[in-house]
């Protein structure tokens, strides 16, 4: 036998074993498989088809709902699948749009990657459930068309604007860099606990692949569903939040340019988060029509509704800040707690007057935090700064910083919130540089700071953390939202369950604190008394250059055992005890006695609702405001 023979041989054979098993292939497929019995369904198209998930619902503390899901429908196109030949008029009416709309729809740059003939995309979204009743029916005369279920948030009480945020669709950027998650369309978290918790509330897609006959209409599942990819649903979450102690807050803070922070001293659990003006949360839904001239109006009011002042807006802590002071100078043993300080109206010094409002001799620091004595604590304050002579202050400033560091100030407290700010507090290398032409700088320069104004800015939180950290005698947990996820049985993340200590003995706390409840039964916070709930509490009235001063107060209650730390900052409302204490002593009582009892606390109510400190625009002078 010669050699071409013996290869011809061997080519047959290859053929005749190929053939056998594409024909072993086909007859399993058509007839043993089954998908392919229907010779409509004999096409090789398998599209992919997303399933949505719910977003995970949001709670209050106490298991009432703060966010919903309000059900809509994206309609979705395949370009090589439509039926060239539709009735466009009749399909438009069906829809809700014009035929400019439908011609800008397909008109889409597929040469760009974004988009792609044989790929669905979003042809109209934000469907309503009414809309989609009537178009259901119609949809089969529209082959390449389809209905993907979605959902919008939408805000049982409309209350909690800023603390719960809101959804946008994402951006071209969001879409390149996690394509992994993200398909044009898709909606994102764009603020407050929606954008922290993003990556939990939203679950994940899941795919179904379903195989298309030759006009391109839906021929059953692949497979049986075998590849498909199920969808799971965004984790619920759970908040620390208490909304009726919400919803109170900003009934109480209307038309007021405030910021206000409660927090439950032995966890760190944020209360309520407040910041005013506010607006209400379903205007800035997915589904709100009118949602970009919404936030055009919001984003163009002088009040700056936007900004959450809460955790963003950065104050002078005024005389808030001598009650860290009181406890730095017993710690590092330079201030004895009995020491007391005349005076006469103010702090004096050769050239230098502080003034300060007419009281009793402060004869202790529990006297001196009750009537906020200027003198006193400048008096504290020098001490601390000139521990190593009147010639050396950057010791005794570094160790005034080394506390306020332990406190909180000047850092993020890492909240669980986006747009928390740091605050500051200035340094000895800051006046170094500062006074370098005048040589060595000296404690009376830098006096501003014993009173807590000068160089020295803290957030509304800060304070709020503040008071925690005082009311639990040395020691807070990061102030934080997160309570759990779902039916979780977990409280919170460990992150927040780690104690941070201040560095000072708890002792040192009592005199402090026995001069906060003073300060409410008989100082400068006496509307802020109740009989029955010892309050410990401290004003501050913060200097403003370019208007009215700024009303501040925190407090904790009760003293024993304390349940509830608030700090309260209202922009322009004047003294301390005018605005800021009568609102945090309301809040307390209706937090822990559920109502407000008496008719003289009911008056005091009224006259805070009263209270405006709204710019409004003056009549016929455009660009100028006035405050009523």
């Amino acid at each position: 036998m010669d050699i071409g023979s013996n290869r011809q041989q061997v080519i047959q054979v290859v053929f005749i074993v190929a053939a056998a098993l594409l024909l072993t292939r086909a007859f399993f497929l058509q007839v043993i498989n089954g998908e392919f019995k229907t010779a409509d369904k004999i096409t090789g198209a398998v599209a992919r088809f997303p399933i949505y998930p719910a977003r995970g619902l949001i709670y209050d503390r106490n298991g009432k709902l703060l966010v919903v899901n309000n059900p809509m429908y994206d309609l979705m196109v395949t370009v090589d699948a439509m039926d060239k030949n539709i009735n466009v008029g009749r399909f438009c009416k069906l829809v809700g749009m014009t035929r400019e709309e439908y011609n800008k729809a397909l008109d889409k740059d597929f040469k760009s990657g974004r988009f792609s003939r044989s790929v669905p995309y979003v042809f109209k979204s934000k469907i309503s459930a009414e809309a989609f009743a009537r178009f259901q029916e119609a949809l089969p005369e529209f082959p390449g068309f389809e209905i993907v279920l979605r959902n919008a948030r939408q805000y049982p009480a409309p209350v909690a604007a800023h603390l719960l945020g809101y959804i946008r669709e994402v951006d071209q950027t969001e879409v390149e860099t996690q394509s992994d998650i993200y398909a044009p369309g898709d909606y994102i978290g764009a603020s407050g606990l929606e954008k922290t918790y993003e990556n939990e509330l939203r679950g994940k897609k899941g795919i179904a692949f379903v195989l298309r006959d030759k006009l391109g209409r839906y021929a059953g599942s692949y497979r049986n569903g075998k590849d498909d990819i199920p969808v799971v649903p965004g984790l619920d979450l759970r908040t620390t939040v208490d909304l009726e102690l919400q919803q109170y807050a900003e009934h109480l803070l209307s038309n007021k340019r405030a910021g206000l922070v409660a927090i439950e001293p032995k966890t760190g659990e944020i209360l309520a988060m407040v910041t005013t003006p506010n607006y209400d949360p379903n205007q800035l839904t997915i589904t709100n029509n009118a949602r970009g001239d919404v936030y055009k109006k919001l984003a163009a009011d002088p009040n700056i509704p936007l900004f959450n002042r809460a955790v963003m807006a950065q104050y002078p802590p005024g005389s808030i800040h001598k009650t860290i002071l009181a406890l730095i100078g017993q710690q590092i043993g330079v201030w004895n707690v009995d020491r007391g300080v005349s005076c006469a109206g103010g702090y004096f010094a050769p050239g230098v007057r502080l003034g300060c409002h007419r009281h009793a001799y402060c004869s202790d620091v529990r006297s001196g935090i009750q009537h906020s004595c200027n003198a006193y604590f400048v008096t504290l304050f020098r001490t601390i700064v000139d521990m190593n002579g009147y010639r050396h202050p950057n010791k005794g400033l570094d160790t005034i910083n080394h506390y306020l560091d332990k406190f909180g100030y000047g850092r993020k407290l890492g909240v669980d919130y986006p747009g928390e700010q740091a605050g500051r507090f200035p340094t000895s290398a800051f006046f170094d540089r500062w006074y370098a032409r005048d040589g060595q700088w000296k404690s009376i320069w830098i006096r501003s700071l014993g009173i807590g104004q000068g160089e020295l800015l803290c957030t509304n939180i800060q304070l709020a953390n503040l008071a925690a950290t005082i009311a639990n005698r040395g020691y807070y947990y990061t102030p934080h939202f997160l309570k759990a996820f779902g039916d979780s049985s977990l409280t919170t993340r460990s992150t927040f369950r780690i104690k941070h200590e201040v560095g000072i003995e708890r002792r040192h706390f009592e005199p402090v604190v026995d001069g906060m409840e003073r300060v409410t039964i008989a100082g400068t916070a006496r509307r802020a008394f109740i009989p029955d709930i010892a309050i410990c509490g401290k004003t501050g009235t913060a200097e403003n250059s370019s208007g009215e001063d700024h009303s501040i107060f925190f407090c904790f209650a009760p003293k024993d055992n304390p349940r509830i730390a608030i700090a309260v900052y209202a922009e322009n409302a004047g003294f301390g005890g005018s605005v800021a204490a009568p609102v945090a002593s309301l809040m307390i009582e209706k937090y822990l006695k559920g109502e407000i009892r008496t008719p003289a606390r009911r008056e005091m109510e009224k006259q805070v609702l009263k209270k405006d400190y709204i710019i409004r625009e003056v009549p016929g002078k455009k660009g100028k405001s006035s405050r009523p």
